[in-house]
């Protein structure tokens, strides 16, 4: 939190978050959720790479989903909420050969 803290007073163009929810509670999680919202808002780009796909499509416009080092969707976020099937196929791949099928 310190560090995500000392990334917005710098008010940077870009920020990347690695993992928002590592280690925090739920609680704090909900609290972060708004204020990353309201930084993209203001015109920030935000790369947020997160294992709770409900936190991250919450944020997002696009997603990508990878799985062994490959991309298997690539889209708007919107696609993902709408038809959470393909959100479960992507978890579901895992070990699937590398050659396996791109959602």
């Amino acid at each position: 939190m310190v560090v995500l803290a000392q990334a917005l007073i710098s008010q940077p163009r870009y920020l990347l978050i690695d993992e928002l929810s590592l280690g925090l509670a739920p609680v704090v999680v909900s609290r972060l959720i708004p204020v990353i919202r309201t930084v993209a808002e203001s015109g920030t780009g935000v790369l947020l790479i997160e294992q709770f796909a409900t936190v991250a499509l919450g944020l997002a416009h696009r997603a990508h989903i990878m799985e062994g080092g490959r991309i298997r969707f690539s889209g708007l976020a919107s696609e993902l909420r709408e038809h959470p099937e393909l959100l479960s196929s992507a978890y579901l791949l895992r070990g699937s050969s590398p050659q396996g099928p791109a959602l």
